[in-house]
């Protein structure tokens, strides 16, 4: 265990430097009241018992985890807009404090599943009492309904182990193609959406410094 403690320690920092560092792309928007692509961030390490399972099924061995295994540290990123997946793409691909290593479109080109989400690969530097050790972390970035999808999917993935009934596939793929109509949806009243955003953040301000005078 304590192996394993010292092995995961600089993916946890990571984790949690990662969503600080994203959590603030969201404030700056905020403070130049502007609609922000970032909704919230969440992140975590994977736990050991899924580092040994999915090394299994990759054929990863265990001294080759940190070069080969891509998304021990994980964060997510959830967006309101479809749009603003590309805009936060973007905005990793501008920054200087990591390397994007890979990337993969699984929006333009859905899974057989009709899983989608955008990951993006970073090696991102760890600064530890041993030097500085570059990891690897994952960012997926999906709309909220996206990840709803895959939060299920996952859920149910687990207690089939993979081997879905056909009935429940069939359901899945007729879910996925919902909640991205849904996306597409909201996409047409976007501008809509955004005022009413703004009108209510407005309200409440005003709302917040009647209280405060």
């Amino acid at each position: 265990m304590k192996h394993w403690d010292q092995f995961l320690e600089p993916y946890k920092h990571a984790v949690e430097e990662l969503k600080v560092k994203l959590k603030g792309i969201r404030s700056q928007y905020e403070l130049h009241s502007d609609h922000s692509p970032i909704e919230f961030v969440t992140g975590r390490v994977k736990p050991i018992a899924s580092i040994l399972d999915k090394a299994h099924q990759k054929g990863i061995s265990l001294d080759k985890l940190d070069s080969e295994m891509q998304d021990i540290a994980g964060l997510r990123i959830m967006c309101q807009f479809v749009d603003d997946i590309k805009t936060v793409v973007e905005l990793l691909r501008s920054r200087n404090d990591f390397e994007i290593v890979e990337e993969r479109d699984y929006i333009s080109h859905k899974k057989a599943s009709g899983y989608r989400s955008y990951h993006v690969v970073i090696r991102y530097p760890v600064q530890t009492i041993r030097g500085e050790r570059k990891i690897l972390a994952e960012i997926q970035i999906r709309t909220l309904a996206m990840n709803f999808w895959a939060t299920v999917e996952h859920s149910l993935n687990y207690k089939y182990k993979g081997l879905f009934p056909e009935d429940i596939k069939i359901r899945l793929k007729r879910a996925a193609e919902a909640a991205f109509r849904l996306d597409e949806e909201m996409s047409t009243i976007r501008g809509e959406i955004q005022d009413a955003q703004a009108f209510f953040t407005r309200k409440k301000e005003m709302q917040q410094d009647g209280k405060n005078s």
